[in-house]
């Protein structure tokens, strides 16, 4: 039988942790607007990128 190791306790997915940081701010934007839906201008200024930039889903950037 086979045990992984123990996993220290301060180990962290910078990745995860910037993401749940973005989805975060995405939604105390949402909860702010008065809007439906938050604009792709809107998103874009929240996480603070330049949209001209970013190719729309499945085209290359």
């Amino acid at each position: 039988m086979h045990v992984a190791p123990h996993r220290h306790g301060t180990v962290q997915d910078h990745v995860a942790l910037v993401e749940i940081e973005l989805t975060g701010e995405l939604m105390i934007a949402a909860a702010a607007a008065s809007e439906d839906r938050l604009s792709p201008d809107r998103i874009d200024e929240v996480l603070d990128v330049d949209g001209e930039h970013c190719a729309p889903a499945g085209e290359p950037g």
